[in-house]
């Protein structure tokens, strides 16, 4: 037995030698690594060879010499297992078999995804609070890594949508509904769906994947019809309107009748599900006075009120679908129509009509000329009454009334303005009233005039009365306009013109004429002895320019003494003329009369005439106003009349 054990090993050697193996048969690779070195060394016996038997993963592996290599790039997500069959032969005879396994380890390098890329769902207005909206099967995201854990976040798009839906838990998606829907504020919303495939945002390797989510709210049937006009209304809630009415006894109307506020009219509370609404009367009339339609709510008399009452009708509207309606109250008075006088619109109806117009032309209305004069009136009591008012023209054979439009009754020849009365009468209630009707009568218009004539064309528009009152008003800008210019010209002018009304005074006062050209008799033209010094007035007045027959008198009476000699001779063909000319000479301190000869060689001689010495200075020569007219009472000239 000692022997045996000695060579039990000896005996396993040679058997081992005798067949393939391989260092290691089990090995783990992650995926995406590519091995460039061998993945494992086979022994093969001398005279056996080593082949990959069909049973291996196909491509996966490769044998050079006695190397086995892995022959791809391991992906987890394909193969998560890749495995080696080693047959070693001897010839054609299967010596050994090995198996070589390769576990291909999971790593993260896949994004996770959504079935979906938008998702809308529509949601009922009347949700239940914490009810799921979707649920999590149908919102989950898919990762390929099979160890990947997801996580989820909800994004609002819509502002405030936040605060209607949340999920029910990170890693689970369903949305879930976090308060009471309001289909008129919020019709629609959306909202962002994010996923993680880690629980750090800022992890490596990290992957992400979004989806977007529309969710439409649609309404609930919550509210019943309204009538309208709501005495109060939001968005929530309407305060239904009551109508009231009035019908004459012993009459029946046979239109609908006309409501106040308006007509019997109802609509569902619900905009977003807008049902038809049907219309009955529940109370209110035992002997079947009214009937309502039921599908346009009308109110119509059956038969007619012998005397006064009132009656108060309970009319309900009520959904097609009869899931909700409300009530309200109509009120109608019947009473006598004794004593109803109906009411015009307008005290005064004012029209157009052109000139040589034929019979039954329509007269136009003068603040909308496209359109015809229209007449009307009203019954205040009775609004239903309205039907039966008739119109006639009373005391003008020119227009005539059809209906309620103003129409020629004969042919208009006369440019102008007519005037008609017009008398409205209720048929039933026998009541009148009366209206003035004022229409111009005007040329036929062409095309658009221009210019003046389009002026002329626009002021036939108004009035005698309007463009009187249009004078009136412009007088009266154009007083003020003058009242205004007589201020600014006092304003700006008053001390020029008292110094020339004063200077005007002087002249009167001081008489200062020129004696020389005011008398022919007495003309004098020797010299005066000058002024005595003294104090003069700055600017004198200037002496009156003579008259054309005083020039000539004064040349007529004789020659002065230095005049030239063609002067003295009166009849000479040389005679000479003067002209007293407007100059002055500041140096001189008079005017220039200047004789012209008829020939051309003839001299001129100049006679200044002296302007008059101021007060002061006149003064000392005259001592007193009386003697300086003794000197001209004398003939000799005086101050004012000094010939140089």
């Amino acid at each position: 037995m000692g022997a045996w054990a000695l060579l039990l090993p000896l005996l396993v050697a040679t058997a081992r030698a005798q067949v393939c193996a391989v260092s290691n048969n089990i090995f783990e690779v992650q995926e995406n690594t590519i091995q460039s070195g061998p993945l494992a060394h086979i022994d093969v016996p001398a005279g056996q060879q080593v082949t990959l038997g069909s049973s291996s993963t196909p491509f996966a592996f490769r044998i050079q010499g006695t190397e086995l290599f892995l022959n791809v790039t391991p992906d987890y997500e394909e193969n998560t297992l890749l495995e080696a069959h080693l047959e070693c032969k001897s010839g054609n005879t299967v010596v050994t078999q090995l198996r070589v396994i390769v576990f291909v380890l999971d790593v993260n390098d896949n994004p996770p995804k959504f079935p979906f890329k938008l998702r809308v769902e529509d949601v009922p207005e009347d949700s239940k609070v914490n009810t799921t909206v979707i649920p999590e099967t149908e919102l989950e995201a898919q990762d390929p890594d099979k160890d990947d854990v997801l996580f989820y976040t909800l994004q609002e798009v819509t502002p405030g949508a936040g605060s209607f839906f949340s999920l029910l838990g990170t890693n689970l998606p369903a949305l879930r509904l976090d308060r009471p829907l309001d289909f008129y504020k919020w019709q629609n919303m959306s909202l962002l769906l994010l996923v993680r495939d880690t629980q750090e945002e800022n992890a490596q390797p990290s992957h992400t994947a979004t989806a977007t989510l529309v969710l439409d709210v649609r309404p609930a049937d919550l509210r019943p019809p309204w009538f309208l006009p709501c005495a109060y209304s939001d968005l929530y809630v309407c305060i239904n309107a009551e109508y009231q009415g009035a019908i004459p006894t012993g009459h029946r109307l046979p239109a609908p009748l006309v409501l106040r506020p308006g007509p019997i009219y109802a609509v569902d509370g619900d905009r977003g599900v807008n049902q038809r609404v049907l219309y009955s009367i529940v109370t209110g009339q035992d002997d079947g006075t009214f009937a309502i339609d039921a599908n346009s709510g009308n109110l119509t008399m059956t038969r007619s009120v012998p005397s006064p009452k009132t009656f108060t009708l309970l009319v309900k509207g009520e959904q097609s679908d009869g899931a909700r309606y409300s009530v309200t109250w109509v009120t109608i008075e019947a009473r006598s129509a004794t004593g109803s006088v109906p009411q015009f619109l307008q005290s005064r109806y004012y029209g157009t009509v052109a000139l040589n117009s034929a019979v039954g032309v329509e007269v136009r209305d003068t603040a909308s000329p496209s359109l015809p004069l229209r007449v009307s009136a009203q019954d205040p009591d009775f609004p239903d009454l309205n039907s039966a008012i008739t119109y006639r023209i009373t005391n003008n054979t020119d227009f005539r009334m059809d209906g309620e439009i103003v129409r020629t009754a004969a042919q208009l020849t006369q440019e102008g303005v007519s005037y008609a009365e017009v008398e409205a009468m209720n048929t039933v209630t026998a009541g009148t009233a009366r209206s003035v009707l004022e229409i111009q009568v005007l040329e036929p218009q062409g095309p658009a005039p221009t210019g003046p004539a389009q002026s002329q064309a626009e002021d036939r528009r108004f009035s005698a009365v309007d463009m009187a009152a249009l004078g009136g008003v412009l007088g009266a800008l154009l007083l003020l306009a003058l009242i205004a210019l007589v201020i600014l010209g006092h304003k700006q002018f008053g001390r020029r013109l008292k110094c020339c009304s004063r200077k005007a005074l002087d002249h009167q006062a001081l008489a200062f004429d020129n004696q020389a050209f005011s008398d022919p008799q007495e003309a004098n033209w020797a010299p005066a002895p000058r002024a005595s010094p003294g104090p003069t007035r700055a600017g004198p007045p200037e002496p009156p320019e003579p008259t054309p027959q005083e020039a000539s008198g004064s040349a007529a009476a004789g020659p002065a003494p230095g005049a030239p000699e063609a002067a003295r001779d009166g009849g000479s063909p040389a005679a000479v003329r003067s002209i007293l000319t407007k100059e002055r000479r500041p140096d001189e301190g008079g005017y220039k009369a200047v004789w012209f000869g008829e020939d051309i060689g003839a001299e001129a001689d100049v006679v200044v005439l002296n302007a008059p010495a101021p007060d002061a200075a006149r003064a000392p020569d005259s001592g007193s106003e009386h003697s300086g007219d003794g000197d001209d009472e004398d003939g000799e000239p005086g101050g004012g009349s000094t010939y140089v």
